[in-house]
């Protein structure tokens, strides 16, 4: 039956595609400059958030009525555009702005965790997520030093939050499984990784590849979430009901 499902669903999935076709391209563009981020311009901004802004487009592409109908996708896309400004400003993190841009994607995974909603609440998901993020500020802990002891601790609460309510909704079997949910837990552990080996980066010590494994997990991670957009968790008025009760 799940495999009959994914079958029939294939179609739909195909047909975002096209649609993603600017992104791909954006992305191969950013891979292949590979400017070097010792010497930040705005230049090498626009490069980097490119590809954030074809996911903006992606999301318009399903016209602004699917937008203002359903709040997750809203919220998502907001994410996004929060998500840009943090780009641009981790370009300039050598110039002091890198607790600007930790701040934005903080704000990013607030905006994403609320659009993935909070049901079904899967507290043993949550519990699984809550270990994950102890075990990963503990071993960031010993380097982190002043503000960012806490400033990290916090930034790694909501991105773990976050990945549990991606999680959470996840089926792989039945006839309640749905490929966008498959692609926002996807893309919450990706996202996950990519701060991660950022953090360990900065923080820590050297990671080897460290930005090409930063980079890619990072616009695959933004890719899945903004696909899990696609199938919409509630039109807006299931959504006002909801919020009424």
């Amino acid at each position: 039956m799940p495999r009959l499902r994914m079958l029939a669903l294939s179609p739909q999935v195909k047909s975002e595609g096209p649609k993603l076709v600017p992104f791909f391209k954006a992305t191969c563009v950013y891979f292949v400059l590979w400017l070097p981020s010792s010497s930040p311009s705005w230049v090498s901004t626009l490069i980097k958030c490119l590809p954030i802004f074809c996911l903006w487009l992606f999301l318009l592409a399903h016209g602004l009525g699917f937008l203002l109908a359903h709040p997750s996708a809203t919220r998502i896309f907001v994410g996004l555009v929060f998500s840009a400004v943090g780009d641009a400003f981790l370009i300039w993190q050598d110039q002091g702005y890198f607790v600007h841009g930790l701040l934005m994607f903080a704000v990013t995974h607030m905006f994403y965790a609320s659009a993935f909603g909070m049901r079904p609440l899967a507290l043993r998901t949550g519990l699984v997520m809550a270990v994950l993020s102890g075990l990963c500020y503990a071993l960031l802990y010993p380097c982190l030093s002043g503000a960012f002891t806490y400033l990290v601790g916090v930034y790694v609460a909501l991105i773990g939050f976050m990945g549990w309510r991606a999680m959470a909704g996840l089926r792989l079997a039945g006839a309640d499984w749905r490929w966008t949910e498959l692609a926002a837990g996807s893309g919450a552990l990706l996202f996950i990784i990519s701060d991660l080996t950022i953090a360990l980066n900065k923080f820590c010590f050297p990671v080897p590849y460290s930005r090409a494994l930063i980079m890619s997990t990072y616009y695959a991670a933004q890719m899945l979430v903004a696909l899990s957009a696609v199938e919409s968790r509630e039109p807006v008025e299931h959504y006002r009901l909801s919020k009424a009760n």
